[in-house]
């Protein structure tokens, strides 16, 4: 195994702009999960009804969220193909719900369909978009995300979350996961698009072994100059490593979280946000100087 190291252990991140909020990376952010799909792998068909989604849009604002992340197409191994109406018509009702009750939150939007963002944005206005294809199943989306000038997470994958788990060979996982995003975020910057942030993919066409391989290698990403995104909460590189299930997992979530903050990680995307939002006061009480 290749170790892929940076000197830039003391690089300053720029904040970047969404609509009109500033979004800083002074100290790291946590980003509230709330799936709107009947099939996610943790809380799939929770949150599909206006009371529940409304519920679970506070509690993540009262744990002290900074970013609410909105997904209506599970990307867990095998999920089911939804086309873009679909998606739209489980999205748009949640979005109109939240912009209403808390018209400053930060939103994202986990869609890798141009055509939604286009819609997302045209009503609701600026948000993020976090593309879990990094561009790679819509032809269109970085020329969407130029044209918006909206923040963009792009998130590696090989494959769909139909095809990725028969896709996790690699010569060289850490070179050929800079390599996309150097190739990526170049093709952006030369759109016009600048604002960045990088989500190593975790779980997407990657083996239990190849998760923790790049977990211990985070630093490598600062190299990119982009903020990073690390999002590990539930997911089964835990609980297959340690037992049980995804309802059994925040302890070890937590740990991953701890040792992403070491690393270099800006965002934390969770499920759990009360425990994440202490592990980053934790993590950030152990900086002072």
């Amino acid at each position: 195994m290749q170790k892929y190291k940076t000197n830039s252990s003391n690089q300053k991140i720029a904040s970047i702009m969404c609509g009109k909020n500033s979004i800083s990376f002074d100290k790291p952010l946590v980003m509230g999960i709330l799936n709107l799909t009947p099939d996610s792998f943790f809380d799939g068909g929770q949150y599909i009804n206006t009371d529940s989604i409304l519920k679970r849009a506070k509690q993540i604002v009262s744990e002290g969220a900074d970013i609410i992340d909105l997904g209506a197409y599970s990307t867990r191994p095998g999920a089911e193909d939804i086309d873009v109406e679909e998606e739209w018509r489980r999205m748009q009702p949640a979005l109109a719900i939240i912009r209403k009750e808390f018209p400053d939150v930060i939103l994202s939007i986990d869609t890798f369909r141009s055509e939604l963002v286009k819609r997302v944005i045209g009503e609701f206005g600026a948000c993020i978009v976090n593309d879990i294809s990094g561009g790679t199943m819509d032809n269109q989306m970085f020329a969407t995300i130029a044209e918006l000038q909206v923040p963009y997470i792009m998130m590696h994958i090989k494959g769909t979350p139909q095809t990725m788990q028969s896709q996790t060979d690699y010569n060289d996982l850490m070179g050929e996961l800079l390599d996309f995003f150097k190739d990526r975020v170049r093709q952006l910057n030369d759109l016009g698009a600048q604002h960045v942030i990088i989500d190593p993919g975790f779980g997407f066409a990657k083996t239990l072994d190849q998760n923790y391989e790049i977990m211990g290698q985070l630093e490598a990403f600062k190299q990119l100059k982009c903020p990073l995104l690390i999002g590990i909460s539930r997911k089964s590189m835990i609980y297959r490593l340690l037992g049980g299930e995804a309802k059994d997992s925040l302890n070890g979530t937590t740990a991953l979280n701890m040792l992403a903050l070491t690393g270099g990680a800006h965002i934390l995307r969770v499920h759990d946000v009360k425990e994440a939002v202490e592990c980053v006061k934790i993590y950030n009480h152990s900086q002072i100087r």
